[in-house]
Order: C-alpha cells, then sequence, then structure tokens
C-alpha cells in the first residue's frame, strides 16, 4: 500500500518500466497551467506556466511590468487605450 497522501486522486499516475524490466506505477504533481487574458481568452506571455514560479517568485518574476500586466493582453490593452482616448 502505498503512504496516504498518494491515495487520493491528486497526484497523477504514471506507469513507467524501471531499469530492471519492471512495470512501476510513479506518482507526479499535475500539470502547470496557463494564464489567460480575460478580455480575448488567449495565453499571456511572461507569466510563467511553473506555479513554483508563481507562489514562491518576487512580484517582478510573476508578472511583466507594466498596466494591467498578468490579467489582459497587450493587444486588449492597446485596443482599451484607443477606446479610451478617443471617448475622452
Amino acid at each position: 500500500m502505498v503512504r496516504p497522501a498518494l491515495r487520493s486522486r491528486s497526484p497523477r499516475r504514471v506507469a513507467k518500466r524501471t531499469p530492471s524490466g519492471k512495470s512501476k506505477v510513479f506518482y507526479e504533481k499535475r500539470g502547470s497551467y496557463v494564464a489567460n487574458c480575460s478580455v480575448c481568452g488567449k495565453p499571456l506571455g511572461g507569466v510563467p506556466k511553473d506555479l513554483k514560479e508563481v507562489r514562491r517568485g518576487s512580484k517582478s518574476r510573476k508578472r511583466p511590468e507594466r498596466p494591467y500586466a498578468g490579467t489582459i493582453c497587450p493587444t486588449c490593452l492597446a485596443l482599451a487605450y484607443k477606446i479610451a482616448i478617443r471617448s475622452a
């Protein structure tokens, strides 16, 4: 029996063949996530895909240094600026 933390379905189960030739089940953490633009839904550049880096990294490492960084992509931001300037 595996240890209690691995009995849930949270870790991903991967069947691998060991050097001795036996097939064994290994437990891995699930995949990373992708930050998406809240307007168009495109994946954001400059935002790390590794959850460890998002949790432990400094603020400048988590997202680019510009307005609405980490939430809106540069294309949608430029469009929003155009609309705001033209309506003012």
